[in-house]
């Protein structure tokens, strides 16, 4: 026990990822929405020729943590973009959401 708090350095958080969560879930759109405190994110998987699809995983974040969430995403495409080459954004159509009235979380 006390050799475990030695190797953990001060502020380390010690974080768990279990099987079925490593696993992760594929998604190809985002949507997202917002209001005065909370972002909510929703995570779809939608295929080609199916005319429904469902939301796969919702993520509600605070302002300030979607904030954060964005400087992280654009440091990581940056990175990835220097290693890898750009990132070709493919224009696509509009795809007709109807997720019924639109409301506010």
């Amino acid at each position: 026990m006390a050799d475990e708090k030695k190797n953990q350095k001060k502020g380390q958080i010690n974080i768990e990822l279990d099987e079925k969560v490593a696993e992760g879930i594929y998604s190809n759109l985002a949507i997202i929405n917002h209001s005065v405190s909370e972002f909510v994110v929703d995570f779809v998987n939608i295929m080609p020729g199916a005319p429904k699809s469902k939301v796969k995983s919702r993520i509600i974040l605070t302002p300030q943590h979607a904030k954060r969430l964005v400087k992280a995403l654009g440091d990581n495409v940056s990175r990835f973009e220097k290693a890898h080459g750009v990132i070709k954004d493919y224009e696509q159509p509009p795809m007709p959401l109807n997720f019924g009235p639109t409301g506010q979380a």
